[in-house]
């Protein structure tokens, strides 16, 4: 992907990685929760029209999305088809949050959960991350949003426990690293989330606000650790959590919108040079206070490259052309996100070639 021959439009897209019903016109929803009924699971041809007005960067498949692995490899197909040749994404941790392993018409390798893969060791992380990496592979997926890389610190907390491989930072941070590795080793890039770290709270921030009390040193004596280790050990992507620091950044604000955390502490401080993605903006942590054009504008000027599946698409595809065109985001910041995500989709090739 040369940024010379892409379109103002289809620059502004690579920068969006979306659910595949944001590209279809006869979708409109308030909530993730009214999708699963739609099944959608083909690309139509209002996708495709869709497709070429609003390019999406990138597509993320859930559950709903997935039927069998005949319909899931046309599926694909078609969606690589799409104006933008997006990346494909997934979510599959191993564990309860896996959308193709937790299908039984899938006949794959199937794990307990991060915290029961632990007790065995990082080789053995490493060995069901391949697995995974390489059954995603096969059906024509880039990136696994994981590993969890949160401390699983408070044993209240609602949306992390065993996805977590530990409540220790020493423990979980190598088994990140192999979990990377395996990943990385099969030809599939992995994701660490939730940055800064969603072990400490109680919240759900897919309903809501969420934050934790900590300030940045216990979060480099803690959090940070295994996050180290996954950068480390080479985690393209890091994801951002919608969670507040307060103590970090003296504001409300979810680490996904904060150009403190993204800027100055995970890129300044911890030298990280991969790729910043939110976690969804569809949810409710984001919705209640923002609307999707400017969450999407905001993420952005936090130091985020890539905008995950915000609750409007065109909204905030249009959003950020309009921020761009009257210089609210200066164009030579979208070029440091696009040279990013160039070098990215060429490492992608080179893997290809390597695992083929």
């Amino acid at each position: 992907m040369h940024l010379s021959h892409l379109s103002f439009r289809e620059k502004i897209g690579q920068l969006f990685v979306v659910r595949p019903e944001s590209l279809e016109p006869a979708i409109r929803y308030n909530s993730d929760a009214e999708l699963p009924p739609y099944r959608l699971q083909a690309v139509s041809d209002g996708m495709r029209k869709r497709a070429a007005q609003y390019p999406a960067g990138g597509v993320l498949l859930y559950g709903h999305n997935i039927a069998d692995p005949e319909q899931l490899t046309r599926f694909v197909r078609d969606l690589r088809a799409l104006p933008g040749v997006p990346l494909l994404c997934i979510d599959e941790e191993g564990g309860r949050v896996s959308r193709i392993a937790g299908n039984p018409a899938f006949d794959v390798p199937r794990f307990e959960s991060a915290a029961a893969l632990a007790a065995a060791g990082p080789d053995a992380v490493r060995e069901a991350a391949h697995a995974i990496g390489s059954y995603l592979k096969r059906f024509g997926f880039d990136i696994d949003f994981a590993p969890v890389a949160d401390v699983n610190t408070n044993p209240r907390n609602i949306i992390i426990g065993a996805r977590a491989f530990s409540d220790g930072p020493a423990v979980a941070a190598p088994l990140v690293a192999a979990f990377v590795r395996g990943l990385a080793d099969a030809g599939i890039a992995g994701c660490l989330k939730h940055f800064p770290g969603h072990g400490d709270t109680l919240a759900d921030t897919h309903l809501g606000y969420a934050f934790t009390h900590k300030d940045w040193q216990d979060m480099l004596e803690c959090e940070m650790i295994p996050f180290r280790a996954g950068i480390a050990a080479g985690a393209p992507l890091v994801m951002a959590a919608h969670i507040a620091a307060p103590a970090v950044t003296g504001s409300d604000v979810p680490a996904t919108l904060s150009p403190v955390l993204l800027t100055e502490k995970l890129r300044g401080e911890l030298g990280y040079e991969g790729l910043v993605i939110t976690d969804a903006l569809e949810m409710g942590a984001i919705t209640r206070s923002y609307g999707s054009g400017e969450a999407a504008v905001r993420a952005l000027e936090a130091g985020a490259d890539l905008l995950l599946c915000p609750l409007d698409y065109l909204e905030a595809f249009d959003a950020v052309a309009a921020a761009v065109r009257t210089g609210r985001i200066p164009e030579e910041r979208i070029d440091r996100s696009l040279d990013r995500i160039r070098r990215f989709t060429e490492s992608r090739k080179d893997s290809g070639s390597r695992s083929s």
